[in-house]
């Protein structure tokens, strides 16, 4: 008696050729192509976070009113400069900070995160008294309007806290060159330039764009 060929060429027989059986998937071949495909998105939304934009949650009230506690913030991190992805070594730089810019950086006390804004950039002469701020001798003018303090700041216009006289005074310094003086928006309740002194250029992370989450979407510009 003559035993039938299988029609199907993908079909394979036992041994025995009794039973018809499909050719075996390497199951490890297909995790391992698995994890190097979510291993390279890792890397390159990672890439991204690091490189080109981010976003942070803040912990701390020394950015208030502008920015309350828990207030989550979008940053571009590609403002100043492209680093390569994980490191602080520029690829190309851009413009530097300017005066007024509320930017994301490292202590250089600890490393933390801090949210601050720049009040002097190098060249400038800066000196704060009861939180009200001088530049070049030129007083930033702080008005009430609706029972809000804002502040004009070379053109940049937020509000500002001055309670407890506005924390400590600072100056007058001129800045030398790659260096810049950061402070809260909460000026009497801010642990800021005034206390660790001058940051770098490389200190900074980003540009904080705007605020888009408080306890729900918005979106808040800073």
């Amino acid at each position: 008696m003559t035993q039938a060929t299988p029609s199907d060429p993908s079909i394979e027989t036992t041994s025995s050729g009794n039973e018809p059986t499909k050719p075996p998937r390497s199951k490890r071949r297909r995790f391992l192509r698995e994890l190097v495909s979510f291993a390279v998105l890792a890397f390159v939304l990672l890439s991204g976070r690091s490189s080109l934009a981010d976003h942070y949650q803040v912990p701390t009230g020394s950015m208030r009113p502008t920015v309350k506690i828990d207030d989550r913030i979008l940053v571009n991190k590609a403002a100043y400069g492209l680093r390569v992805p994980f490191t602080s070594t520029f690829i190309t730089e851009f413009e530097g900070p300017q005066i007024g810019d509320a930017v994301v950086l490292r202590s250089p006390e600890d490393g933390k995160v801090l949210l601050k804004r720049v009040v002097a950039i190098p060249g400038t002469t800066v000196e704060v008294h009861l939180g009200q701020i001088s530049i070049d001798g030129k007083l930033a003018p702080v008005e009430q309007i609706y029972g809000h303090l804002i502040e004009d700041l070379a053109g940049t216009f937020h509000e500002v806290r001055l309670t407890n006289a506005g924390g400590p005074d600072f100056g007058p310094v001129t800045l030398p060159a790659g260096r810049y003086l950061v402070m809260g928006d909460n000026r009497g309740d801010s642990h800021d330039g005034r206390d660790f002194g001058l940051v770098t250029r490389d200190a900074f992370l980003g540009r904080a764009i705007a605020v888009y989450w408080r306890g729900g979407p918005t979106w808040e510009p800073l």
